[in-house]
C-alpha cells in the first residue's frame, strides 16, 4: 500500500506513515542482509592458492583465503616444526604444492588437512630452527591472506619457545574423533564377528603421495568401503571402518576403536612409495618385536611416525604387558595375525601382483592390541606405474577387495573348535579379565 493511495490522511499522518514504511523496508533489508551473510559464516572458508615469499632474512607463508579465519600456531621439538591451527577451514590446493621445497632457507616442506572436526592444521617442517614474527589474516579485495612470518633463531631459542608452547594450554582441547556407528552389543547378540578396517593416515596426514598427485590417505579409503561392502555382503560379519571421512586419527585411537568394537579381525589398510620406481606388488604385514628385514623396519618407522605427521608431540610407542595371562593371549593373537597372513596371501594372488617378499613383519603400534589378531595390508607402491593404476581402477579394486573378503571367510572357516564366525563372542581370541 502507497502513501497516496491514503488521501484521506492529514499532512501529519502522512509524514509519519512514510516514515514507518521506510523504517520497515530499511528493516527487511537488514534481516535479509544478516540473514545471507550469517549463512556465509556458517560455511568454512576456503584456500585456493598458497607461496613462499622471501624478504630481508625472512619468509612468509601464505595462503589465499575466499574469507577470515581464527587461526593460532606454536613451535614443535622432534622435529622442528611450526604447527597452525585453523578454525574450519576447507583446503582446495595441489597435495603435492607443499612437498620438497627446494628455493626456502627456512621451510623443508608443509602440509596442510583436517584435524578434528571443525579444526584444520597447517604444519611446516623446518629447514633450520625458525621463530614465530607474526600470524595474522589480512582482508583483501578478493578475500583474506592467511599469513605465517618466520625469521632465522638458533636451536637454543627455538627450543625455549618449544618448551614454553607445550605449558600454555590450548586455545580450545583437542576435538574427540566422531564415533564409530557399530554397536558391540547388538552386534554379539546377533552372533557377528566384527572386521574392524583401518584406513591409513588421513586428514593433515597424507600419506604417501603419488607422482601424479595421487593420495595415499584417498586411495586406502577408497579401497576400505569397498572391502566393508564385500565382507558384509553375505551377511557373516558386520564391518566397521576406523575413520569415515578424511580426517586425522592417532595410532592409538585406532587401536582403541578395535577392541571398543570387540573386533575379531583388525586391517590396517596402506600403500607405500619407493625410491625404486621398478619395485611393485602388495605386502603383508605383522606385528614383531624385531623387523623380518631393512624394509620392513623403514616401513614400520615411518608408519609409526604417522601422530607426529600430524603435529602430535612425543612418538607413538607400544604398551607394554607384563601380565602372563595377556602375554599368552597376545601369543595366540600374533599365532592368528599370522595365519590370516598365510590365507590372504594365497587368496591375493589371484586378485593383482604381490611383492616378491610378500610376508614380513616389524614392530607397527598399530597392530599392537594384545586381543586382536591384526594385519597391516600394503596395497603396493604408488611410485610404481603397473601399482599406481592398479590402485587407482575401480575394477581392480573391486577384484582385490572380493578376494580379501574371500580370504575373510575362509580364515574363519578354518579356525579350529570355536571359531566359527556365526558365534559372537567365540569368533575372536578370548579376551582375559
Amino acid at each position: 500500500m502507497s502513501v497516496d493511495s491514503l488521501p484521506l490522511l492529514n499532512s501529519a499522518a502522512r509524514r509519519f506513515y512514510t516514515c514507518a514504511l521506510l523504517c520497515a523496508m530499511a528493516a527487511v533489508s537488514l534481516a535479509l542482509d544478516l540473514g545471507l551473510f550469517s549463512s556465509a559464516l556458517a560455511k568454512p572458508a576456503i584456500a585456493l592458492g598458497s607461496r613462499i615469499e622471501s624478504e630481508n632474512g625472512q619468509e612468509r607463508l601464505i595462503f589465499d583465503l575466499t574469507a577470515p579465519v581464527k587461526i593460532s600456531a606454536r613451535p614443535l621439538l622432534d622435529p622442528d616444526r611450526i604447527v597452525v591451527d585453523i578454525a574450519d577451514l576447507e583446503f582446495r590446493l595441489d597435495p603435492s604444492a607443499g612437498r620438497s621445497i627446494n628455493f626456502s632457507k627456512l621451510i623443508k616442506s608443509f602440509r596442510f588437512g583436517l584435524f578434528a572436526p571443525g579444526r584444520s592444521r597447517i604444519i611446516i617442517d623446518l629447514a633450520r630452527p625458525a621463530a614465530i614474527v607474526a600470524t595474522r589474516v589480512d582482508r583483501t579485495k578478493d578475500g583474506s591472506r592467511l599469513i605465517i612470518e618466520l625469521a632465522p633463531t638458533d636451536a637454543a631459542h627455538f627450543a625455549s619457545a618449544a618448551s614454553t608452547a607445550a605449558a600454555t594450554p590450548p586455545d580450545s582441547p583437542p576435538d574427540t574423533p566422531p564415533p564409530l556407528s557399530s554397536n558391540p552389543a547388538s552386534l554379539r547378540a546377533a552372533g557377528k564377528a566384527v572386521i574392524v578396517i583401518d584406513p591409513g593416515h588421513g586428514g593433515v596426514d597424507i600419506g604417501a603421495l603419488g607422482k601424479h598427485g595421487e593420495q595415499e590417505k584417498t586411495i586406502v579409503f577408497e579401497f576400505a568401503r569397498v572391502l566393508q561392502t564385500k565382507i558384509e555382503a553375505e551377511g557373516l560379519f558386520h564391518a566397521v571402518l576406523t575413520r569415515e571421512g578424511d580426517i586425522f586419527l592417532p595410532l592409538a585411537e585406532r587401536v582403541r576403536r578395535a577392541r571398543e568394537n570387540n573386533a575379531a579381525l583388525f586391517l590396517s589398510i596402506h600403500a607405500d612409495t619407493l625410491g625404486a620406481p621398478s619395485v611393485e606388488g602388495a605386502t603383508v604385514y605383522t606385528l614383531s618385536a624385531r623387523a623380518s628385514d631393512a624394509e620392513a623396519a623403514r616401513i614400520a618407522e615411518k608408519e609409526n611416525l604417522a601422530d607426529q605427521a600430524a603435529g602430535l608431540e612425543g612418538k607413538a610407542e607400544a604398551e607394554e604387558v607384563d601380565d602372563i595371562l595377556l602375554e599368552l593371549t597376545r601369543r595366540e593373537t600374533h599365532a592368528y595375525s599370522r595365519e590370516f597372513s598365510k590365507t590372504l596371501i594365497s587368496k591375493w594372488k589371484d586378485a593383482g601382483s604381490l611383492n616378491k617378499n610378500p610376508t614380513r613383519s616389524a614392530g607397527f603400534v598399530v597392530l599392537k592390541a594384545q586381543d586382536v589378531p591384526s594385519v597391516l595390508l600394503e596395497l603396493g607402491y604408488l611410485s610404481s606405474e603397473k601399482d599406481l593404476s592398479r590402485l587407482t581402477s575401480p575394477q581392480w579394486r573391486e577384484q582385490a577387495a572380493t578376494k580379501l573378503a574371500e580370504a575373510i571367510k575362509v580364515f574363519f572357516q578354518t579356525r579350529s573348535n570355536a571359531s566359527q564366525p556365526g558365534e559372537g563372542e567365540r569368533a575372536k581370541v578370548p579376551r582375559p579379565e
